[in-house]
């Protein structure tokens, strides 16, 4: 088998219902970094290897915008460097989610894999596995200006 052709998933764009809920969601929980807003119903974060796009949608299809009942993505995760890093994310969000407006969806657990994860919503039900990966986890990463 041959090099990928790419350098790994990397970029996420997400529709919001309320793009300054979510905006003030990913900067204040996640501390991501608002890397680009070419106008009010776009902004870019990065945490430095990675890319997120929040687009509001448009009143005019909001009108008539009829959600699935579930999603049809399953999750998103964010790489922790360690299981211990995975609890220490939990006992920072966990209190703060709700007056975000997400919520814990399932809470820390060992995985089969040797992974150790839980999950989380953001205000639209997008749902984020913080994430402990033996291998991915070990890669080396761009920390995000601070």
């Amino acid at each position: 088998m041959s090099a990928p052709l790419h350098r790994g998933l990397r970029h996420v764009a997400l529709r919001v219902t309320n793009l300054v809920r979510s905006r003030t969601f990913y900067e204040q929980l996640l501390g991501m970094k608002v890397v680009w807003e070419p106008d009010s119903d776009n902004v870019y974060f990065s945490s430095g290897s990675d890319n997120l796009a929040l687009h509001q949608i448009s009143p005019s299809e909001f009108a008539s915008y009829q959600p699935l009942r579930e999603q049809l993505l399953d999750h998103v995760g964010v790489i922790l460097e360690s299981p211990q890093a995975v609890d220490r994310m939990y006992q920072e969000v966990e209190p703060r989610l709700q007056q975000l407006g997400g919520q814990v969806v399932k809470p820390p657990k060992q995985h089969r894999d040797g992974s150790y994860s839980f999950y989380f919503s953001d205000p639209d039900g997008n749902v984020i596995q913080a994430l402990y990966e033996p291998t991915i986890s070990k890669l080396e990463w761009v920390k995000g200006n601070t």
